[in-house]
C-alpha cells in the first residue's frame, strides 16, 4: 500500500498493511534533521518583497525539504506550511503563498501521501478575560452567539474549499474544547453552540471529498458521543494526561471512528525510557486490532522534547506496526 492508501484505510475503519503514522505538527526538525524548515526568509513580510519568480523558487525549495523530512519520518499525512498573510486575504480565503506551497508539495508527493490543512471554525476554549465575555454573551445574547458560530463555520468551509482546490485532501479541526477536567461547556451547551457547526464543517468537507480529523486536548469523555455524531473520520489526541484511555475509547466508539494518538507526551519529556516505551506499546496493543488507528503522540513532538524520546516511540511503532 502507498502511505496515502494506508491512511485512508485507517480513516475508513479498514485494516491496512500496517498502522500509519503522522503528527499535527513536527517541531524537532533541527534536532533530528540538522536544519530548521521554516526560517525568517519565509515570513509574510519577506515573501511580499520578492518577485513572483523568486517567491516560486523559494517555496518550491521549501516543498522539497518538506518532502525529505516527512517522507523520512514515514508519515502518511504531511502537514501544510502556512505561508503569506492570512489577515490580508478574505475570511474565506487563504494566501496565494500557501496555495502555491500546497500545489508544489502535491506535485512532489504525487498521489502517494495525504496533505492536511487546519480547517476548524468552531469556538474553542476562550483565553483569559475572553472566557467572561463569552459567558456573558451566551447569557445576554444567545442568538448572537449562534449567528457568530454560523459565520465562523461558513468562513471555515470557504477556506477549506480553497485549500482543497490547491491540493489538500485532509482537514485537521483543531479547536480545543476540553480541560483535563472536562469540556469548557456543558454537554448541553456544547450541543447548542458547537456541535451543529462542527457537523456543518465536516458535512461540507465530506461533500468535497476531504477526510477530517477532529483534534481536541483534554478530557473528551463527557462529549465523546457528540463528537462522534458529527461524523469526523477520526478523533485525535485522546489525551492520557486527562485520563483518556484509548482502550476504553476503542471499546466505546472504535467501530464508528478512527482513533489517533494517546502516546503520552508528558512521559516523553519527564518519564523514563521504559515508561515511554510502555505508553507506545499500550496504544498499539489496544488500538491497532481491527484497524482504525493512526499512531501518533497525544499532542505534537514539540520544541524542547528530547529527540531521542521521539525516536524511541517510532522504534516501537516500527516493531509493532505490521498487521
Amino acid at each position: 500500500m502507498t502511505p496515502k492508501e494506508r491512511a485512508i484505510a485507517a480513516l475508513t475503519l479498514k485494516t491496512p498493511d500496517m498502522v500509519p503514522t503522522f503528527e499535527l505538527e513536527f517541531q524537532l526538525d533541527e534536532e533530528m534533521f540538522g536544519e530548521k524548515l521554516i526560517t525568517g526568509e519565509y515570513s509574510a513580510g519577506n515573501l511580499a518583497k520578492l518577485s513572483s519568480k523568486e517567491k516560486e523558487e523559494m517555496i518550491y525549495k521549501l516543498a522539497e525539504r518538506w518532502f525529505k523530512v516527512y517522507s523520512s519520518l514515514e508519515y502518511s499525512i504531511f502537514p501544510c506550511s502556512y505561508l503569506g498573510d492570512f489577515d490580508s486575504c478574505g475570511p474565506g480565503d487563504i494566501p496565494n503563498e500557501t496555495k502555491l506551497f500546497i500545489k508544489y508539495l502535491r506535485q512532489i508527493t504525487g498521489d502517494n501521501y495525504m496533505i492536511h490543512f487546519h480547517g476548524d471554525g468552531t469556538f474553542s476554549i476562550p483565553d483569559g478575560d475572553e472566557m467572561y465575555e463569552f459567558a456573558y454573551a451566551i447569557a445576554d445574547d444567545p442568538d448572537g452567539v449562534r449567528q457568530q458560530a454560523l459565520k465562523m463555520a461558513e468562513n471555515a468551509i470557504e477556506r477549506n474549499k480553497r485549500a482543497a482546490e490547491a491540493g489538500i485532501d485532509c482537514l485537521i479541526l483543531c479547536s480545543d474544547y476540553c480541560y483535563n477536567s472536562g469540556p469548557f461547556l456543558s454537554p448541553e451547551m456544547f450541543g447548542v453552540y458547537i456541535q451543529p457547526y462542527l457537523k456543518k464543517i465536516i458535512d461540507e468537507a465530506r461533500k468535497d471529498g476531504l477526510y477530517t480529523i477532529k483534534h481536541t486536548d483534554g478530557n473528551i469523555m463527557p462529549i465523546l458521543n457528540q463528537l462522534v455524531e458529527c461524523k469526523p473520520h477520526a478523533l485525535h489526541s485522546l489525551d492520557p494526561m486527562a485520563r483518556v484511555d484509548i482502550k476504553e475509547v476503542k471499546r466505546l466508539v472504535g467501530d464508528k471512528v478512527c482513533l489517533c494518538g494517546n502516546v503520552n507526551c508528558a512521559l516523553m519529556q519527564t518519564g523514563t525510557d521504559e515508561e515511554v516505551i510502555e505508553s507506545a506499546e499500550y496504544c498499539l496493543t489496544h488500538a491497532k486490532p481491527g484497524g482504525g488507528y493512526i499512531f501518533c503522540t497525544s499532542n505534537v513532538p514539540f520544541k524542547g522534547l528530547p529527540a531521542e524520546r521521539y525516536r524511541l516511540i517510532l522504534d516501537v511503532w516500527k516493531r509493532m506496526r505490521a498487521y
